[in-house]
């Protein structure tokens, strides 16, 4: 009786032990299928002027000191334009990886702005599959210049301008990305009849990766005719991004003096044909404020 309690005690831990290691096995076989989400189509969340389709991270703040020099059709006695200077330094905070905020302060025609990016669609592959990018972008900007005419009665609501602005991309490849930037912008006040007040454009840009740090990129504005004053044109710049660490320098050459989008989209005024072209760059230094949790 004893021989038998015995053989049956090690039958049954055997099976039990055999159906764990079934049921291991089992499990390793019908691992589930995890998404993986495409990264840095871009080095950072501008192309040139234009936004890209890049977010900032939750909790990570973004500070930005961008400038535009004179141009180069200034010659020797302005230093190619280095002579002379228009400054932004703004801030973008990522509420989450796909909600940025921002707000930035321009020496041209003394503006402020801020800013929302809300990403609704972004690529990816593995169990949910989706083939592009898409973002919405938000901008409100307040000019502060002294009024022209102190004698007229003024409204603060000339002073206002609105950016609208869908963002559609796809990273084809570690070396190419391209994006399409559909946009409106809104001016309150405009100075001439010939201007409009809603001006429709829409921008083209790209990426091509030249090495693991450094990226060739341009952005191209198409405005829609009739809607810009004569003498106004196309923003077009082409510019390098420099990887170093927790910095982003971007290095680049556009016909464009502002760099929010009222400007650059419905207000410049440079041609690249006659030398009307500014140096410049953006830097850009990201920092941590507030860590992501860890799951256990």
């Amino acid at each position: 009786m004893k021989w038998i309690l015995l053989l049956l005690g090690l039958s049954l831990g055997f099976s039990s032990l055999q159906a764990q290691e079934d049921d291991l096995l089992s499990l390793l076989g019908e691992e589930e299928e995890t998404t993986e989400y495409v990264s840095a189509s871009f080095k950072t969340n501008r192309v040139v002027n234009l936004h890209s389709l890049e977010s900032t991270a939750a909790g990570v703040l973004d500070i930005k000191i961008s400038h535009r020099f004179g141009t180069l059709n200034g010659g020797a006695y302005e230093l190619f334009g280095l002579d002379n200077a228009t400054i932004r330094i703004g801030g973008d905070y990522g509420i989450t990886d796909r909600l940025t905020i921002g707000l930035g302060r321009s020496s041209f025609q003394k503006t402020y702005d801020g800013f929302a990016k809300y990403k609704f669609l972004w690529q990816s592959t593995g169990k949910r599959r989706m083939p592009i990018s898409a973002a919405l972008f938000a901008s409100t900007a307040i000019q502060t210049l002294k009024w022209q005419n102190q004698d007229r009665e003024n409204y603060f609501s000339s002073r206002l301008y609105y950016t609208f602005q869908l963002m559609l991309g796809r990273k084809f490849s570690e070396g190419l990305t391209l994006q399409l930037s559909p946009t409106l912008v809104h001016r309150n006040l405009v100075e001439t009849s010939a201007e409009s007040n809603d001006v429709l454009a829409l921008g083209v840009a790209g990426r091509i990766k030249l090495s693991k740090r450094v990226t060739l990129n341009a952005e191209y504005i198409y405005v829609l005719p009739d809607q810009l004053a004569p003498g106004f044109r196309n923003s077009f710049s082409l510019g390098f991004d420099i990887e170093t660490g927790g910095h982003v320098f971007q290095l680049h050459f556009t016909n464009s003096t502002s760099m929010i989008e009222k400007g650059f989209i419905a207000e410049t005024n440079e041609d690249w044909l006659d030398g009307g072209i500014h140096f410049g760059f953006n830097i850009s230094r990201v920092f941590t404020v507030v860590r992501p949790k860890i799951e256990q």
